[in-house]
C-alpha cells in the first residue's frame, strides 16, 4: 500500500494562499502546482493554508467553478493525500466498484457486490454510513449481529481472495484531504459545488485502485440533485473526473422520486436484499442491480456486451451463486457461521421472515389506503424522514441507529388498490405512532382514478466525453 502524500510532498513549489484565493476569485484557472500545494497544506498543516483561507478558496470555487482539467488535478491531489490501495497483479481487469449518490431504500450494494463476485470479479467496496434522510450501507449490514466493517488492507486482500467481495468502512488515512475539505464545505455552504462533489467522490474510488467504476446518480425529491438536468450534470462531472484518474467509468441516471424496492430501514432492507439474492426481489431493485452490474462486466470486458453482462448478473441471483458469496462475505466479516447460514439457507418468502434471525421492533402498525384507485406516486423523501425519526437514520453523525425500525410498502407505482387495504406497515419501538406521523405517511401516497403505467427508474446511461 503506497502513501501518495509522502511520494509527492517534496515536489510542491511554494506559493501564497492569498494569491491562489485571489486568482480563483477572479475566475482564473489554477495550475497543477498551485492545486497540489494547497492540498498538501490542508493535509500536512504546515501553516500554508489556514481554515479561513480554505473556506475562502472553496467559496471562490463554488462561485466560479473549475475547468475539467482543474477538477482532474484536484481529484488526483486528493487521491494522493493518503494511502493508495494496491492489489495482486493477477486481479487486474477484474477490480470493480459501484457508487450511489444516495437514495431511499437503496440496498443495491448488498446485492451487487456478491453478484459481481459470483461472476468472477473482485469488489473492494468501501461504503459509508447514513446521515439525514438517506440510509447507509454499513448501517444496514450492521443490523446483522457480528458484522465488522473495520479491516486492515492485508485483511481485505484475504477476504477478497476467499470470497471475491467485501463491504467495509473507510480507513483513517484514505484520502485525508477529503475529510478536511468536506468538513469545511459543510460549514461554508459550498457542498453543492459540482467540481468539489466530483473530487470528493472520485478521489476515494481512485484511491481504491479499481479498474472500473459504475455510478448510480439519482435525481428527484429524495435525491441530492432534484432535477434530471442537475443529475445529468453531476453524472457527467463524476464520469469525466473518474476517467481522468484512469478508472473506466459509466453512470446510470436514475429516478429517486419513490423508494427503491419495498422497504426503508436497516434490517428490513437486509431482508429485501436477501430476497433479491434469491432471485425474487422487487422488479425495480432487480433491474438496477442487473443493469449496474451488467455495465461493469461489459466495461471491463468480462462480458461481450451490456446485455450479456445483465444476463450474467441475473443468472447469479437466480442460481444461488450470488447468495452463497453473500453468506461467505458475512462469515469473513465476523458474522457467526450458523447465523449466516440461517439467513441465507431458506427462501425468504415474506419480509417478516427475517425477524426469525434478527431483532424485531416491539410494535408494528398497518396503515390503510384511503380510497379506491391506482397508485400514481409514493413520496420517498417524506417516508425517509418518517423512518429517520423512528430511529432508522441519523440527524447528526453521533446519533445511534435502531436497526429494527422502518417501513414496508405493500404497493408501488401503478398498483391497483381498494379502500381499507394495507398499503404500508410501520415498525416502531414507541408504544403508538403519533397522529402527525400517520398523517405524514398518508400524505406521501397519491391515488388517482385512472390506470398508471409503471416506468423504469433508469433514465439514461452517461458515458465519458471521449466516448460520445
Amino acid at each position: 500500500m503506497e502513501n501518495g502524500n509522502a511520494r509527492d510532498h517534496k515536489s510542491c513549489t511554494s506559493f501564497r494562499m492569498p494569491d491562489i484565493i485571489r486568482k480563483k476569485r477572479d475566475g482564473h484557472e489554477l495550475t497543477t502546482d498551485e492545486i497540489n500545494w494547497f492540498i498538501d497544506g490542508v493535509v500536512n498543516k504546515h501553516g500554508a493554508c489556514e481554515d479561513a483561507q480554505l473556506g475562502a478558496l472553496l467559496m471562490a470555487i463554488y462561485q466560479n467553478g473549475m475547468t475539467p482539467h482543474e477538477t482532474e488535478i484536484l481529484t488526483s491531489a486528493m487521491t494522493k493525500s493518503g494511502d493508495i490501495l494496491d492489489w495482486p497483479d493477477s486481479w487486474r481487469g477484474k477490480l470493480v466498484d459501484k457508487h450511489s449518490t444516495g437514495g431511499v431504500g437503496d440496498k443495491i450494494s448488498l446485492v451487487l457486490a456478491p453478484a459481481l463476485a459470483a461472476c468472477g470479479m473482485k469488489v473492494p467496496m468501501i461504503s459509508g454510513r447514513g446521515l439525514g434522510h438517506t440510509g447507509g450501507t454499513l448501517d444496514k449490514l450492521e443490523s446483522i449481529p457480528g458484522y465488522n466493517v473495520l479491516f486492515k488492507h492485508q485483511e481485505i486482500i484475504q477476504i477478497l481472495e476467499k470470497v471475491g467481495c467485501c463491504i467495509v468502512g473507510q480507513s483513517s488515512n484514505l484520502v485525508p484531504a477529503d475529510k478536511k475539505l468536506y468538513a469545511t464545505r459543510d460549514v461554508t455552504s459550498t457542498v453543492e459545488s459540482l467540481p468539489l462533489i466530483a473530487a470528493s467522490i472520485i478521489s476515494k474510488k481512485a484511491a481504491e485502485s479499481v479498474d472500473a467504476l459504475v455510478l448510480d446518480v439519482k435525481f428527484g425529491k429524495a435525491a441530492f440533485m432534484k432535477t434530471e438536468c442537475e443529475g445529468r450534470k453531476l453524472a457527467k462531472a463524476l464520469v469525466n473526473a473518474s476517467e481522468g484518474q484512469g478508472v473506466k467509468t459509466i453512470a446510470l441516471l436514475t429516478d429517486m422520486e419513490s423508494p427503491v424496492g419495498n422497504t426503508i430501514g436497516n434490517a428490513l432492507e437486509v431482508a429485501e436484499a436477501l430476497q433479491c439474492l434469491q432471485g425474487s426481489g422487487p422488479d425495480d431493485l432487480m433491474e438496477l442491480v442487473c443493469q449496474l452490474g451488467g455495465h461493469l462486466l461489459a466495461l471491463t470486458h468480462n462480458a461481450l456486451s451490456e446485455d450479456d453482462g445483465v444476463n450474467d448478473i441475473h443468472n447469479s441471483l437466480c442460481d444461488g451463486t450470488a447468495l452463497k458469496c453473500f453468506e461467505k462475505m458475512l462469515v469473513a466479516q465476523g458474522v457467526a457461521a450458523d447465523l449466516a447460514e440461517k439467513l441465507c439457507a431458506k427462501e425468504m418468502q415474506d419480509i417478516d421472515d427475517v425477524w426469525k434471525q434478527l431483532k424485531r421492533a416491539k410494535h408494528s402498525t398497518d396503515i390503510k389506503i384511503p380510497r379506491d384507485g391506482f397508485i400514481e406516486s409514493i413520496d420517498a423523501y417524506e417516508l425517509a424522514v418518517v423512518s429517520q425519526k423512528l430511529g432508522a437514520g441519523r440527524a447528526k453523525a453521533t446519533d445511534n441507529i435502531d436497526h429494527a425500525v422502518g417501513i414496508r410498502l405493500f404497493v408501488g407505482q401503478g398498483s391497483k388498490v381498494k379502500e381499507g387495504e394495507t398499503w404500508i406497515r410501520v415498525y416502531h419501538n414507541e408504544a403508538a405512532l403519533p397522529i402527525e406521523t400517520v398523517e405524514t405517511i398518508q400524505k406521501a401516497v397519491t391515488v388517482v382514478d385512472t390506470e398508471v403505467l409503471k416506468s423504469s427508474r433508469i433514465i439514461d446511461v452517461i458515458k465519458p466525453d471521449h466516448a460520445d
